[in-house]
């Protein structure tokens, strides 16, 4: 096998692993997920996560966890350690929010 075959191979390994990977993280999060968060002082906070690592709630279209279409999404949320949400800031001067924005 060349080098370039044995590259290409663990590519194409990659590129399968991580498809499978997201396919597996792109459904809801299970009550006890939501309840293991929730005692570990977690808040949902919108507009912080970037494309792909949404915990939920990213919008139409969207089947829930890790589905964001783009970073820092208003629609979708992440779990962040409490009281934090509101003095996270992201790009453009925007801070998360406990709500959806728009």
């Amino acid at each position: 096998m060349s080098v370039t075959t044995k590259i290409s191979a663990a590519v194409l390994v990659s590129a399968v692993t991580a498809a499978i990977t997201s396919a597996a993280f792109a459904a809801p999060l299970t009550q006890a997920e939501v309840a293991a968060a929730t005692a570990a002082h977690k808040e949902k906070c919108y507009g912080v996560a970037l494309k792909g690592q949404n915990d939920c709630a990213a919008g139409p279209g969207t089947t829930c966890q890790g589905t964001s279409t783009v970073d820092f999404q208003g629609n979708s949320w992440k779990f962040v350690q409490g009281g934090t949400c509101t003095s996270i800031v992201v790009p453009g001067g925007k801070h998360g929010s406990l709500t959806p924005l728009p």
